[in-house]
């Protein structure tokens, strides 16, 4: 860009970029390097800026896609910012202000320019781009992998290491660190050569130099952005490594080798831990979990910190295992549960997220116990009831019903429908002192469950008899969706019944709400689909109302509540038949087609510190090389 360059509105005509981008070849030993490297030139703050900084170099970008294949001078740009690299920490040392300034730029416009390469052409033709020889003007598959020392060069800067794999579990490390700690970015104003003050020697200014205009090039201009609406924005390098760490973690294996870096994230420990780790892992390091935990409690606002609770829950047994003995669980569930409370207001991919992290947590018996012992008081988020108080697992419940019933009037996603009702599944032999507005929303989903079940047998009733009138007109296959909305209604009765089967005497107001609403069970009663799971309760029915017929009329809440107490004590428990236990376990292989790595890019693409990509533009990079 050259010294003379400090305005965006510049950029078009710099004399230097066209040289870039020209037809020119240029050596990466030409003074030009230095002349194109010397600019002043502010890095953008927000994401508004950096789409002003695209718009005005675009055509200067599309002018070198166009002639690098002759000229190879992208590759000609690494190869000086790769040199410079290996002298950064020799240059602090000496205090060379000027070398430090230039390799900052390079990485600047190196960024800048692969963006636009990536978005604009596919991986084999973005390879070609790095594999040109200069003396021989053509491409060949021995020449330097710049790609791959680019990679590795960037590692370096990241983690302080020089090599790749190898340190594979440092570099995992670094950036769980960096979600963790959640930096601020450095003030606005902060300069790459900032002055000298009486508080710190030259070199402690310096090195805090490099880092500021190190942190712009990596978080994309993120550096002193004006305060951001989305709380993970509030640290763009704690934002741009979570989503550095999930593209790695979710590239696909190689043929002769695993992903490493996924191995990494599965095999890592507590700190707390001092057992050896087992010969056969080879990417496994340490980390403060409890550290760990209160970031991921406190950033589950965000997509990519959702889909890191996932991965870890799905993937480290560790760390599942830790979270699952933490007596502060609320911390956790509760943002999942606001996340599908406000289901209206997040993508379909978040809530797919949270509802199948409360699908992997609901697994464990003694999470289903410990969540009804937890007492809240006044959740502020929920608004359809005040909840002066209530246990966590009646808010678990009521949040996953009202997400039933949110689907079944918007999405309609039978995989929605699947992973709420195995989690209610999985709790319901463990439901424990239920909250009576709990108990009254389980049978009032019955009852919509029974409506929709009514109208669609109707409608088959008119259909057939439509079909016979006329054989012309296609009819709507009304017998697929009668046996869907009868999956369910069995799946709500199995429900049901494993809490009266399994803890009848804990839970007074799930049978007054049943005795409420006897009404809804009668059809069910005889239907061949429902008949044996209606034993227990039709049973349990038909025993406590007539213990409140001998009681009287004119009952109290209060009086039918102890008449209920009374008779759950009374009730002999081998009167019940019993069922297999419910126990549903979420599989991987069951998520809809190609569901992670795309979502992960989608994350990329739309993080909000200004990557303003296409999903469409890009192809999908693998771990193997082939």
């Amino acid at each position: 860009m050259g010294s003379n360059s400090s305005r965006i509105g510049d950029l078009p005509k710099n004399e230097y970029l066209k040289k870039l981008s020209g037809t020119e070849s240029i050596s990466e030993n030409d003074p030009f390097w230095n002349q194109l490297l010397s600019f002043s030139f502010p890095a953008p703050t927000s994401s508004t800026e950096l789409k002003l900084l695209e718009e005005a170099t675009i055509s200067v970008c599309r002018s070198l896609v166009e002639n690098n294949p002759r000229t190879g001078n992208l590759g000609a740009l690494i190869k000086v910012f790769l040199s410079r690299t290996k002298e950064l920490k020799l240059s602090a040392e000496c205090q060379n202000h000027i070398f430090i300034w230039q390799t900052h730029n390079a990485l600047f416009i190196i960024c800048c320019l692969l963006k636009v390469f990536i978005c604009q052409m596919s991986e084999e033709e973005l390879q070609l781009h790095f594999t040109y020889e200069e003396k021989s003007g053509n491409y060949s598959s021995d020449s330097e992998d710049l790609l791959e020392e680019l990679l590795c060069c960037l590692m370096q800067l990241i983690t302080d290491i020089p090599l790749f794999l190898p340190y594979t579990s440092k570099l995992v490390k670094t950036l769980l660190y960096n979600f963790i700690r959640q930096e601020k970015p450095p003030p606005p104003g902060a300069h790459v050569f900032p002055q000298q003050s009486d508080g710190g020697g030259l070199l402690y200014g310096l090195a805090s130099g490099v880092a500021t205009g190190l942190w712009t090039v990596f978080t994309l201009g993120g550096v002193g952005s004006k305060a951001a609406a989305s709380p993970e924005l509030s640290s763009p390098l704690a934002n741009q490594s979570l989503l550095l760490l999930l593209v790695l973690a979710n590239l696909t294996d190689a043929s002769d080798a695993p992903n490493p870096y996924r191995q990494a994230i599965m095999s890592f420990k507590n700190t707390q831990d001092s057992s050896p780790f087992p010969s056969s892992i080879p990417h496994a390091f340490q980390i403060n979990f409890n550290s760990l935990y209160t970031a991921l409690c406190e950033q589950q606002t965000s997509d990519q910190a959702t889909l890191l609770l996932y991965t870890l829950l799905h993937q480290n047994s560790n760390i599942r295992t830790y979270m699952l003995a933490r007596t502060d669980m609320e911390n956790l569930v509760l943002p999942i549960l606001e996340i599908l409370y406000h289901v209206e207001e997040r993508n379909s991919h978040h809530v797919y997220m949270a509802l199948i992290i409360l699908l992997i947590l609901t697994e464990d018996d003694g999470f289903n116990r410990s969540i009804h012992e937890v007492i809240l008081k006044n959740i502020t988020w929920y608004s359809e009831r005040v909840l002066t108080e209530i246990s966590l697992g009646s808010l678990l419940i009521l949040v996953v019903i009202r997400t039933i019933q949110y689907n079944m009037t918007r999405t309609r996603d039978k995989y929605l429908h699947t992973n709420c009702l195995a989690a209610l599944a999985n709790m319901s032999a463990q439901f424990r002192s239920l909250h009576q507005y709990a108990a009254q929303r389980i049978i009032s989903l019955f009852s919509l469950l029974s409506k929709k079940h009514n109208k669609v047998l109707e409608q088959a009733t008119q259909s057939l008899r439509g079909s016979l009138s006329s054989n012309d007109v296609p009819l709507p296959d009304y017998a697929q969706d009668l046996n869907v909305i009868e999956e369910v209604i069995r799946m709500m009765l199995e429900i049901i019944n494993s809490c009266l089967t399994n803890s009848l005497h804990h839970n007074p107001n799930l049978v007054y709400a049943l005795l409420y609403k006897r009404d809804l069970f009668e059809q069910f009663r005889t239907h061949p689909s429902f008949q044996d799971i209606m034993q227990n309760i039709d049973l349990v029915i038909t025993f406590f109302s007539s213990r409140l017929l001998q009681a009287g009329a004119e009952l109290s809440v209060e009086r039918v509540l102890e008449i209920i107490k009374q008779g759950i004590v009374a009730l002999p428990k081998d009167r019940l038949k019993k069922f297999p236990e419910l126990k549903f376990k979420y599989v991987e292989e069951e998520q809809p087609e190609e569901f992670f790595i795309p979502y992960v890019w989608s994350l990329v693409y739309n993080s909000a510190v200004g990557l303003y990509w296409n999903p469409q533009d890009i192809q999908l990079f693998t771990m193997d090389s082939d």
